[in-house]
């Protein structure tokens, strides 16, 4: 009865929110991108993979969720060789970046939470279980994956402090659905206690940690070997993953900056390849000296120029910023100066690199947290930005006490991989065990 009421609402928002999805879909490409895909249309390619041998399905949101299974999705090819793992991502950089690490024969739009798209896609891969990435629960996946006889894990699991009053609100919605769940693998004890409120069952509960303690990206890249030719003399101010509002933030304690050291380059990377025009023009208006990333790119028959001492370099590519973050004096963990939750921190901790973040840090509290408690972060708000990048500049022995610390915690954290791949195991072994 109420998947019936959710489809019902489901429909009526559909039909309200037509003609702004039209005019989306006319006018953005984004909104156009993987859109047969997302109604149902499973591509033939993937179709195939499903009568092969036994399929695992593995969805991961966007960009964050990505890179957090990055490991998980080697361990899981290791773990079930006699398996195909597919990956589906909602956003349009989840899916670029996933194709990118993961190979793109098997990564996938995941169809949008209609009926007749869920059934398509469960029929054409018969999955023998879906693996869900942190929160993403689907009414209509899940019910569909209930009445096959389909295993449903959710690992990594969290509910973030800015969801979690909807969650509360609609726990009366959730509840049927997710006490059927066969293993949910929690990141923290408050995300399995806000689980068990919406109706995750506890003996199928279980706090294993983040994956993204376990997530090690490689220094040499071609990005960071460019840096290096480029830039071999300066130090360099890494600001990654930022939102509207922090660049120009960034971009006015500039000057500060360089007053304090002038040989200095910042590396600019907006968190959503949708702003990159905007920040470009932010730049240009700004009358600091930069570049894009992207020209080296697309400058191959001659090498670029070195960068000057005060160049900000707009990293204006995807998938790049993490290994960029081992060339940093320090680094700026962007979504913090606003409230929008903030990004993740242990990108330039796994290189013990020293970290400033803003105050607003909500989606990744844990980490922070323990970050805090080890003295291996330092939280600024925005009127004291310049004076926390500047300090950690001019000390560098208490910079790179900071980055050791970093490292440390982040270690000391390791291991929720192996937990969740021996969960996953014992749980095609026994078969699920859905309700």
């Amino acid at each position: 009865m109420i998947l019936f009421f959710y489809n019902l609402a489901l429909l009526a928002a559909l039909v309200a929110g037509a003609p702004w999805w039209l005019w989306r879909m006319a006018t953005t490409q984004k909104y156009r991108e993987g859109l047969a895909a997302r109604l149902g249309r499973v591509p033939s390619a993937l179709a195939d993979l499903g009568g092969e041998r036994p399929l695992i399905w593995l969805h991961a949101v966007s960009v964050g969720e990505v890179l957090a299974a990055s490991r998980l999705v080697r361990e899981l090819d290791r773990a079930f060789p006699g398996f195909h793992l597919v990956i589906s991502t909602t956003t349009r950089t989840g899916q670029e970046l996933a194709r990118e690490r993961f190979g793109a024969n098997r990564v996938f739009y995941c169809p949008l939470d209609l009926p007749w798209a869920v059934h398509a896609y469960l029929k054409a891969l018969n999955p023998q279980l879906l693996i869900l990435a942190e929160t993403e629960f689907w009414p209509n996946l899940l019910s569909g994956c209930f009445r096959r006889g389909i295993p449903v894990a959710v690992v990594n699991a969290r509910i973030s402090d800015r969801s979690w009053p909807r969650y509360r609100l609609l726990r009366n919605l959730w509840k049927p659905l997710l006490g059927r769940l066969s293993r949910v693998l929690a990141q923290s004890e408050t995300d399995a206690g806000r689980l068990k409120a919406i109706g995750c069952l506890p003996e199928r509960l279980t706090v294993n940690g983040n994956l993204k303690f376990d997530v090690r990206v490689a220094r040499e890249t071609d990005a960071t070997r460019q840096l290096k030719a480029l830039a071999p003399d300066l130090r360099l101010v890494v600001a990654g993953s930022t939102l509207e509002g922090e660049e120009a933030a960034l971009v006015e304690a500039w000057p500060q900056l360089l007053e304090a050291d002038p040989q200095l380059a910042m590396i600019l990377a907006p968190r959503h390849l949708e702003r990159f025009a905007a920040v470009a023009a932010l730049l240009e208006n700004s009358g600091a000296a930069w570049i894009k990333r992207s020209s080296w790119l697309t400058e191959r028959d001659r090498a670029p120029r070195p960068l000057r001492p005060g160049e900000i370099v707009l990293l204006d590519t995807i998938g790049e910023l993490a290994p960029v973050y081992s060339l940093a004096a320090v680094a700026f963990v962007g979504g913090s100066l606003i409230p929008a939750g903030g990004h993740n921190p242990l990108e330039p901790a796994q290189f013990g690199v020293p970290i400033v973040m803003g105050p607003h840090y909500a989606n990744f509290r844990a980490i922070t947290n323990d970050l805090l408690a080890h003295h291996a972060v330092h939280i600024a708000a925005k009127e004291y930005l310049a004076a926390a990048l500047i300090e950690l500049l001019r000390d560098r022995t208490a910079a790179t006490a900071m980055g050791a610390r970093a490292q440390t915690v982040l270690a000391s954290q390791a291991g929720a991989t192996e937990r969740t791949v021996r969960a996953l195991q014992d749980l095609l072994v026994k078969g699920g065990q859905t309700a």
